[in-house]
């Protein structure tokens, strides 16, 4: 029997942990033999990524009710006709509509504890820990079309040390700097204020060392953000880095990673990142590290909106 095909689709219009997971995920299933095709916003920040030999199709997304990009999906599933199609948090979901008589089974993951309205109209949910698919079952969806699946991160990719050499020339780092690095988008959930705030209770050195904290990823409160850096006088030693799309090389010069996210945050692929990478990692106890790390194993972990616990992570990792 032939493998299944599949269509992933998602609709969002920024680049985010979860827009990483979806171009990761449909790589793998490429690259282990399921035949599959994605669907992405048109000039969304999806475009940035490669997507190599994958089947690429771009649709409007426009709006959730949009009766234009609800045809666009409808007609894409009658052209591919996959065995499945995987969907991406609300607006892909709620654009998908599976004919009765199709053979397509609709499958809508879930990266948040979101309203479950627009799901529900799908086959089965995937949740990607046992406590968001354990509040999807006690929300009311059928346990028995619940899955849990973890997020996993790519094997890390060794890179030059000519190039790393050139990435701290690039961002004036010294030679005996202590690089310390996060990943994400600037949302309040994220947490980066109380990152910031942590940072400005650290001295100008630690063990002799100067401190550089690079700051990968972009979003509405950047400006609020920068502005947080210059009033607490840190952002002279701040790297406004940006989305990377490929974070390898930062990875790679970091001596530590950093996660401060909120209560809020449902996973968080950042400590993945850091695990594959062999990264000490520092981390806030929000919902899905509970799940996944152990304080003093493999992360050191603080309370949520701490900043005086973040710092004295920074001096403990």
């Amino acid at each position: 029997m032939p493998d299944p095909t599949s269509l992933q689709i998602i609709a969002s219009k920024a680049l985010g942990g979860a827009e990483y997971w979806f171009h990761r995920f449909s790589l793998a299933l490429t690259a282990h033999g399921a035949p599959t095709s994605v669907a992405i916003r048109a000039n969304s920040g999806l475009n940035q990524l490669d997507f190599g030999t994958l089947p690429l199709h771009q649709l409007p997304f426009r709006t959730t009710w949009d009766p234009f990009s609800r045809h666009a999906v409808t007609a894409l599933l009658a052209a591919t006709r996959p065995d499945i199609v995987q969907t991406y948090m609300g607006r892909a979901t709620r654009l998908t509509q599976v004919p009765r008589a199709s053979k397509t089974i609709h499958l809508a993951r879930l990266g948040g504890y979101y309203q479950l309205a627009p799901y529900r109209h799908a086959h089965g949910w995937i949740g990607n820990t046992r406590a968001l698919c354990d509040w999807m079952i006690a929300n009311g969806l059928p346990a028995q079309r619940v899955h849990h699946i973890y997020n996993f991160a790519d094997a890390p990719r060794p890179v030059a040390p000519e190039h790393i050499a050139a990435l701290r020339i690039r961002h004036e780092i010294p030679a005996d700097a202590w690089v310390m690095v996060t990943l994400g988008r600037f949302v309040t959930f994220k947490g980066h204020t109380h990152l910031l705030a942590a940072l400005a209770q650290l001295p100008p050195t630690i063990a002799g060392r100067p401190l550089r904290f690079i700051m990968l990823g972009d979003g509405p409160l950047a400006s609020a953000l920068r502005q947080q850096a210059v009033d607490s006088n840190q952002n002279q030693r701040i790297i406004w880095a940006g989305w990377q799309a490929d974070p390898a090389p930062y990875l790679q010069l970091a001596d530590l990673v950093v996660f401060p996210s909120l209560d809020d945050e449902p996973f968080g692929n950042v400590m993945l990142d850091a695990w594959t990478w062999g990264k000490p990692l520092l981390t806030t106890q929000f919902r899905g590290a509970r799940e996944v790390a152990r304080h003093g194993e493999d992360a050191w972990c603080v309370p949520c909106a701490d900043a005086t616990a973040l710092a004295r992570g920074f001096k403990r990792c």
